[in-house]
């Protein structure tokens, strides 16, 4: 059983694995992004530091190998390639792989770590140092980690040639104040004689000093204390300036003047010429190869200062909250909801002035906290587009196809419960365009089209719903293999008349595939009728538009919440049901003379049109005298219309989604329950199953023959 802290790192090793993969894809497409390497860098230097912290020693030591190659990469001595992407992505798993898996039975992915250490090992052991630090030598010494109120400081010390005379111990006095916090040293060897001409006590080496520590200035001073008069010390505080926007604002080139040890008129000069800064000023021998690599440590540095306090102010701006306590956070606002109606038609029954005045002012305060709870719980959808950048990219290699994910609308939102049972649905359709749709590059080439096929993927709000449209340029769907395989199978038979979209729409029929062979993929029979309940079971809808050549177009339309929902409150007899304000569109009369005119067919004319209706007394069963005047609730799902006959209409409501449980599991003609003020239990019923149901008895192809 693990205690809070370490669930804490957990989660934030969760988030900072999925924010690794993504740019780990995108440093595959753009390697000379210095910015996605540091990013990079950050999150195994997290995973890295938390683990220890927290007792994931195994995934530290992991992880500060993969770090080691990285700071390479961010240092310029290692380029980025396919190579090393691969490697990342597999150590990213593996690191995945260790934090789902219990401490005991982290030994059985020894093997597979210590694998990619030697891969990565050997991916790095080739490497030669870059010229900045060439004949330089780097100590870096850590104390610990240093507090946020901490300081850094340039430090340069030239001690005096005869200064170890005195019996002075240059190695003590940097070892001391390596001490006082995090310590980087680099050593100046230019002035270094050779062996015959050199001074065996006497001191050649100079160093310039990155001192991170909370001990200041003085502090510092006090370790020169003897030998003040026998060097020259500089300690300088590095200022960073507050500028969120460019971490690498400080350029090479600032710091050599900010020093002192070069013009801005030197500088520009050099400038045009197209070599590297450091290079340029070295050959034209304005500073010295010590000098550049000096400022390249300091370099370094500031940028980590401003990578840790951009780091700050990120995480000081949010809160971590279980997602349990936001779901009973929702439950309990879904409780004032339902209280709320009870207190408001007390008060209409009561006339009383002043309670009236209070029921109102408790439906304003209710209505703010319902749309407050909910707009918590709503994420930006791209946390999920994101994770599909790495399924494309898998299966392309498995496939041996040249495939390219888009995706915009990234940023809208949908409830955390929605988007986390979308996820599996999505993953299915993206992989059958990416099996069924997109062709091998050759054949694309020869069909007139580029060698990498695309799938976009987007999202946009419409009303109270979002639709998410995955679309691809594939060879699209044949409509006659389509109807060929739905007749071998029994779903039709060979005589029947189908339109191209109910055609199309034989995809979801259960055990449908057209799959010439079973893969990994595809070709079992399970597929988009599983991906059709999916969406259905959230109260959504999915649509498939395809023409043979031409790619295809599934479109997802999605309700922003399963919590509450605005719905349209109707009575039947004695009872009272709910049906989701998103698919209604108007509400007309039904009387005896209209239902004679129709000559028994169950067809309204509305402005013209004929609209197919259902009786719900017919269809519940339910027994009683017909009311004089009936209406009819007209719905539209992906552009149907089907109106229900219900008694009366009452009015809008906010309906609180409550399940039946499992005794009702088989009832398919409702979707759910609500609480009413009253206390009395509405059915919420299922437009997209009864609409289904009438076209599968034909009512809706009757319209069509009129």
């Amino acid at each position: 059983m693990q205690d809070a802290p370490q669930n804490a790192f957990k989660e934030e090793a969760y988030e900072l694995l999925s924010e690794l993969e993504d740019s780990l894809l995108e440093l595959e497409e753009q390697p000379d992004d210095h910015d996605t390497v540091s990013k990079v860098f950050r999150a195994m230097h997290t995973i890295k530091g938390s683990g220890a912290m927290f007792g994931f020693t195994t995934i530290s030591e992991f992880t500060h190998e993969v770090e080691t190659v990285f700071d390479l990469v961010r240092n310029g001595e290692l380029p980025v390639s396919k190579q090393l992407v691969d490697l990342s992505l597999k150590a990213r798993d593996h690191i995945l792989s260790l934090l789902d898996c219990e401490a005991e039975e982290q030994e059985q992915y020894a093997a597979q770590g210590a694998e990619l250490v030697v891969r990565f090992q050997a991916l790095a052991g080739g490497v030669s140092a870059p010229a900045e630090v060439v004949a330089t030598t780097i100590v870096e010494v850590q104390k610990d980690a240093h507090k946020d109120d901490a300081t850094t400081y340039r430090i340069r010390f030239r001690p005096a040639r005869d200064i170890m005379h005195n019996g002075t111990s240059i190695a003590q006095l940097l070892d001391e104040l390596a001490e006082l916090g995090t310590c980087r040293t680099i050593a100046h060897k230019t002035n270094i004689r050779a062996l015959d001409e050199l001074d065996p006590e006497g001191c050649y080496a100079s160093w310039d000093i990155i001192l991170t520590s909370d001990c200041g200035e003085d502090a510092i001073r006090d370790v020169f204390i003897f030998v003040e008069d026998d060097c020259e010390l500089i300690i300088k505080a590095i200022d960073i300036g507050d500028d969120d926007d460019g971490m690498d604002r400080k350029r090479l080139g600032d710091i050599l003047i900010e020093r002192g040890e070069i013009s801005q008129a030197e500088i520009d000069e050099v400038l045009a010429k197209n070599k590297r800064i450091g290079d340029l000023l070295v050959e034209a021998q304005l500073v010295s190869r010590d000098q550049v690599d000096s400022a390249l440590l300091e370099q370094q540095e500031i940028r980590k200062l401003k990578e840790k306090k951009k780091e700050k102010s990120q995480s000081a701006s949010s809160l971590r909250v279980p997602a349990d306590k936001l779901d009973d956070l929702v439950n309990l606002v879904g409780e004032m909801v339902t209280v709320k109606s009870r207190l408001s038609q007390v008060a209409n029954l009561s006339h009383d002035a002043e309670l009236l005045s209070i029921a109102e002012e408790v439906e304003r305060l209710t209505e703010d906290l319902r749309d407050s709870t909910l707009n918590i719980r709503m994420l930006p959808i791209g946390s999920t587009f994101s994770k599909f950048k790495r399924l494309v990219r898998d299966i392309s290699a498995d496939l041996g196809k040249e495939v390219e994910l888009k995706t915009t609308g990234a940023d809208t939102e949908l409830d955390k419960t929605v988007i986390e049972q979308l996820n599996d649905p999505l993953i299915h359709i993206i992989r059958n365009s990416m099996d069924h749709g997109i062709e091998m590059p050759d054949d694309r080439v020869a069909a007139g089209k580029s060698r990498s096929g695309q799938v976009h993927l987007s999202a946009q709000h419409s009303g109270d719903s979002v639709i998410i449209k995955i679309t691809d340029d594939g060879k699209g769907m044949d409509s006659e293999v389509i109807r060929q395989k739905a007749i071998s199978k029994g779903i039709i038979g060979a005589d029947e008349q189908l339109t191209h979209n109910d055609i199309l729409n034989l995809v979801f029929a259960p055990g449908f595939s057209t799959a010439q062979q079973v893969t990994g993929l595809s070709g079992r029979g399970v597929g988009m009728d599983v991906v059709k309940r999916a969406i259905e079971s959230l109260r959504g809808s999915i649509t498939l538009e395809s023409e043979k050549g031409q790619g295809s177009v599934v479109s997802l339309r999605i309700p922003l919440t399963l919590a509450i929902i605005e719905s349209l409150l109707v009575q039947i007899g004695d009872g009272r049901y709910v049906l989701p304000l998103s698919t209604v569109e108007e509400c007309v009369e039904l009387t005896a003379k209209d239902i004679r005119d129709a000559h028994g067919r169950n067809l309204a004319r509305v402005r013209g049109h004929l609209i197919p209706y259902v009786p719900l007394r017919e269809e519940f069963a339910i027994d009683g005298k017909l009311p004089t005047v009936q209406q009819i609730v007209i719905t539209q799902i992906n552009g149907q219309q089907l109106g229900f006959v219900v008694d009366n209409v009452i009015g809008e409501h906010q309906t609180v989604i409550k399940s039946l449980g499992p005794m009702y599991r088989d009832v398919q003609c409702v979707s759910g329950a609500t609480i009413l003020g009253d206390g009395s239990v509405a059915l919420i019923l299922d437009i997209v199953y009864l609409m289904q149901k009438a076209s599968e008895d034909g009512r809706m192809q009757r319209v069509e023959n009129e």
